[in-house]
């Protein structure tokens, strides 16, 4: 047994090295406060200068909304759709103006992938004339046509009995050129026009358009029945009213939204470099049937949008 001194030497030491070693000496607090607050400044200064750099280079937002540097998935080889498993697909190339070519991918119905084994574009082509009917798919922004969800969806449509056609506008993919609003809407007519030309008179062309495609879509088929050549009918799977709207609604603006100025800021600079998207406008103009497709717990395009969608569709006219 220790004697009392030594118990008490042992109980004091103990109480000592815990003081130490559990409190921080106010040199520590200083360091921790200090990098704190150069990384709360740090911050300040990102959240201020975002707004400034698209103010004064309203060219950045455009580049948001298309997103079109982004191309998923990485290392994947356009010319080869055989490789995300659509060996019933045909690669090739149009030119919707001298010069400019976009990539397009031809999906042939399910039940003649066995022919298809081996087959050229011809084949592909004399394959228009059956009476499958077609889907002429618009995709949204970012990515490619060969995005894992949107090849997904071909093997669907095509086992569903579609023909299935889906390109990437100029500037996506391996298509030239830069993105906007005015060429998307172009490739898209330039490809519609095409595969009338191919398909019989009685074959119907469906086109179905995905968030921002929804926006081409309806760009599309505005111009198609002013003209009297209406479509089979518009799919619209996660549509918005417009751009301006969808802008707002978007999570990335949600740490701006409430400030003063967002319009002017932000919105403004989307439609300085003639973005529009107005599908709300563009629907009181199309005469073929239409489906609105959208999930309630979308994040990107909210529900909402595409229940103000359908609200202008069914309004009476």
């Amino acid at each position: 047994m220790l004697p009392v001194w030594c118990s008490d030497w042992l109980a004091h030491a103990r109480t000592h090295a815990c003081t130490h070693a559990c409190t921080p000496s106010p040199p520590c607090l200083l360091g921790l406060v200090g990098k704190l607050k150069r990384v709360l400044l740090w911050l300040l200064v990102v959240y201020v200068s975002i707004p400034v750099i698209i103010k004064l280079c309203p060219s950045i937002q455009a580049k948001l909304v298309f997103l079109n540097f982004v191309r998923l998935p990485y290392f994947i080889d356009l010319k080869r759709p055989l490789d995300q498993g659509l060996n019933h697909t045909h690669n090739f190339y149009l030119e919707p103006e001298t010069g400019l070519k976009i990539g397009v991918w031809h999906t042939v119905p399910a039940q003649m992938w066995r022919e298809a084994q081996g087959k050229q574009g011809d084949w592909y082509d004399s394959m228009l004339t059956s009476t499958h009917p077609l889907i002429l798919y618009l995709h949204g922004n970012a990515g490619t046509r060969g995005g894992d969800h949107r090849v997904q969806l071909y093997k669907v449509l095509s086992s569903l009995g579609y023909h299935v056609v889906a390109f990437d506008y100029r500037g996506w993919g391996d298509s030239d050129g830069s993105p906007s609003e005015g060429g998307m809407t172009s490739d898209a007519l330039f490809i519609y026009d095409w595969l009338k030309q191919r398909l019989d008179t009685k074959t119907p062309i469906y086109i179905w358009g995905h968030s921002l495609g929804t926006g081409v879509a309806t760009n599309l088929v505005r111009r198609l029945c002013d003209r009297g050549s209406p479509p089979g009918a518009l799919i619209l799977e996660s549509p918005f009213t417009n751009i301006r709207e969808e802008a707002k609604s978007h999570p990335f603006s949600m740490v701006y939204r409430y400030l003063p100025g967002f319009d002017w800021i932000f919105l403004d600079a989307i439609t300085a470099n003639n973005i529009r998207f107005a599908s709300d406008e563009n629907v009181n103009h199309i005469s073929c049937p239409v489906l609105i497709l959208h999930a309630e717990d979308d994040s990107v395009v909210p529900f909402h949008l595409g229940k103000k969608v359908d609200r202008v569709l069914t309004e009476p006219r």
